[in-house]
């Protein structure tokens, strides 16, 4: 690897960072022929920085590539120009430093591998997506056996004034699933149930109905 840097050249760096950008990780007699036809001041200075560059290594252009194209912020020249009323306005003439790196075309092959890993871990989790499909899959399919369960169980409760689903499901967490076991709650079930959730109106009116559709079976 060969390198070469320019210092305080008189061309401002974010102009020369463009043409930078455009030659890095180019051949470089590919960039020296793209840099010849560009019209930019910022093209000609690293043209020559480059075969600076490549000369330094005695390469051959054709056999190397630019591996680093450094543009950076070098001083800042600072000049006045007299305005209307005795007034005047401040110049400001950027200057930059361009460091140019290249290396032969075999050494700088294997910089990619690190892309490669990267492709490798992607098609792995690709391929951990589809079996994380399939575990999702599992709770889903054993949900309607559950509820088959609660059914086969007990009584739908939400045929009692007042209970909806969501209730029915809280009265079946505390071992509540049939007629029975509703009309047969005592006062200080009803008071926890009424403490523990919240519940729309008067929950005894609830326990009330139940009894009529245990009387009604019982008829």
């Amino acid at each position: 690897m060969s390198k070469a840097l320019l210092k305080f050249v008189r061309v401002s760096p974010t102009k020369a960072r463009l043409i930078a950008r455009e030659v890095q990780g180019m051949n470089a007699e590919l960039a020296l022929a793209t840099l010849e036809f560009m019209p930019n001041k910022a093209a000609g200075i690293i043209a020559k920085v480059i075969a600076s560059a490549v000369a330094n290594g005695e390469y051959e252009p054709e056999e190397v590539v630019i591996t680093s194209c450094r543009v950076d912020k070098a001083a800042v020249m600072k000049r006045w120009r007299p305005r209307a009323r005795g007034t005047a306005s401040r110049i400001i003439k950027p200057t930059a430093h361009i460091l140019v790196e290249v290396a032969p075309a075999e050494a700088a092959k294997p910089e990619p591998k690190p892309a490669e890993k990267k492709t490798e871990k992607k098609a792995e989790a690709k391929s951990a997506e589809p079996k994380k499909a399939e575990k999702k899959a599992e709770p889903e399919a054993a949900e309607p056996k559950a509820e088959a369960r609660s059914a086969a169980k007990g009584d739908d409760l939400t045929k009692i004034k007042g209970i909806g689903k969501v209730y029915q499901g809280k009265l079946n967490d505390e071992g509540i699933f049939t007629f029975d076991d509703v009309a047969g709650m005592t006062d200080e079930q009803i008071a926890m149930m009424e403490e523990k959730y919240t519940f729309r109106g008067d929950f005894r009116e609830s326990v009330a109905d139940a009894k009529n559709f245990v009387n009604g079976k019982e008829a």
